[in-house]
């Protein structure tokens, strides 16, 4: 009889970052340019740890998921492609972010998500608390 369930280890590093964000096709206060101090939840897993006997080093997470959260989102507006308010913001050489989608907690936890699988992680889910109370998952 086989056991159904494989050792696994699992770490979990936490990064904080502000951003501003609206969303388009909505009715309600988030509608409205608003900004969230949020906490992002990035789950890293393997079945085998390193020869240091990790599965990765937390500095690493953090030198590569954060710097690009950091450089890229942190204190950033981030807009859906096609936001009316892109051209404003161009004009004023105000930063913003480009998303392909709608910019909610869910494709932003998808968006680091796969900057975190780009780079060759063993990423199992982002989690991005939007508030305390609030927050999304993404996994594949």
């Amino acid at each position: 009889m086989t056991d159904k369930y494989q050792e696994m280890y699992e770490i979990l590093k936490s990064v904080t970052f502000c951003y501003g964000h609206r969303l388009l096709n909505y009715v309600g206060p988030c509608q409205h340019l608003h900004g969230h101090n949020a906490k992002v939840d990035i789950l890293l897993a393997s079945k085998d740890l390193d020869e240091r006997g990790m599965v990765m080093d937390f500095g690493d997470v953090r030198d590569t998921i954060k710097r690009w959260i950091d450089d890229t989102l942190d204190h950033t507006m981030l807009l859906a492609e096609g936001d009316p308010l892109i051209e404003a913001l161009e004009q004023k050489g105000e930063r913003f972010y480009l998303m392909q989608d709608n910019p909610t907690a869910e494709n932003i936890a998808k968006l680091i998500f796969q900057q975190a699988k780009e780079a060759g992680f063993p990423i199992v889910a982002v989690t991005l608390w939007e508030t305390e109370t609030s927050f999304a998952r993404y996994s594949e």
